[in-house]
């Protein structure tokens, strides 16, 4: 396992991040269902040139991802059940099964968030105990759609992912009203301890949304911007970091 996928902690420091650390924290996100094939291609180049953690890429791309990521430490990440999170628990088990023998080294799962807020958490708690069993030892990151959720139902969310023995929770998968907020990754990470990771994603185009993400708690970030991020942090990291402790930027 890359070391960088293994951490699941949160960030200790931020004032101790480096280029290398920063942009080993972002999973590239190529999951616009509208994209075409050298759109995709053009976006792994982004990846590997930044070298982040993952490509995260669509179930029908990953083969060509993998292919592409081969002699790169980034590594190929796909989703599951995405993005409504209803396909039947067979079909979501058998996808991320599919996936995993396709080369992929983790997955992004939506929960059956449509159960979790019906109060269905037997449902949603066996759908993802079988799929994370059937797939072990590939972690699994469980989406929670929190932009549909209360904060009482991303609690329970976490909770039935720490019972399934999820690597990860992640808050949105992108394409809900609202992306990911400083204060519901600090829920999430209260709730899940340090020894499970905390992806957020949605709406991370900055340098200083990102840092606002890792100060919550998040140990992952899905970003569609990481050639802008890097450039940022190229321009103004030192000084973003001060800044950021400092207060004075509002993320």
């Amino acid at each position: 396992m890359n070391p960088r996928l293994a951490n699941r902690r949160p960030i200790a420091n931020l004032s101790g991040l480096d280029e290398a650390t920063l942009m080993g924290l972002i999973d590239h996100s190529l999951l616009r269902p509208e994209m075409t094939r050298q759109e995709v291609e053009a976006g792994i180049a982004v990846a590997v040139e930044w070298q982040t953690a993952t490509v995260c890429c669509r179930p029908a791309d990953l083969p060509m991802v993998v292919s592409r990521l081969r002699r790169t430490p980034v590594r190929a990440c796909t989703v599951i059940g995405f993005p409504h999170g209803t396909n039947a628990a067979s079909i979501k088990k058998r996808e991320a099964m599919a996936a995993v023998d396709a080369g992929a080294v983790e997955l992004d799962v939506v929960l059956n968030f449509s159960a979790l807020r019906s109060g269905d958490f037997g449902i949603v708690r066996d759908e993802l105990s079988d799929l994370v069993y059937a797939v072990a030892p590939v972690p699994v990151k469980v989406i929670l759609e929190t932009g549909y959720l209360t904060p009482e139902q991303v609690e329970a969310g976490c909770r039935i992912a720490l019972e399934a023995r999820a690597a990860f929770v992640k808050n949105g998968t992108g394409f809900s009203p609202r992306g990911a907020e400083p204060e519901e990754i600090a829920l999430m990470r209260r709730v899940v301890g340090d020894t499970v990771g905390v992806k957020a994603a949605g709406g991370i185009r900055t340098l200083d949304r990102m840092l606002a993400m890792l100060a919550a708690g998040a140990c992952r970030v899905g970003a569609t911007a990481t050639a802008a991020i890097g450039a940022e942090w190229r321009a103004r990291g030192a000084e973003a970091l001060e800044v950021f402790a400092s207060a004075e930027v509002e993320p």
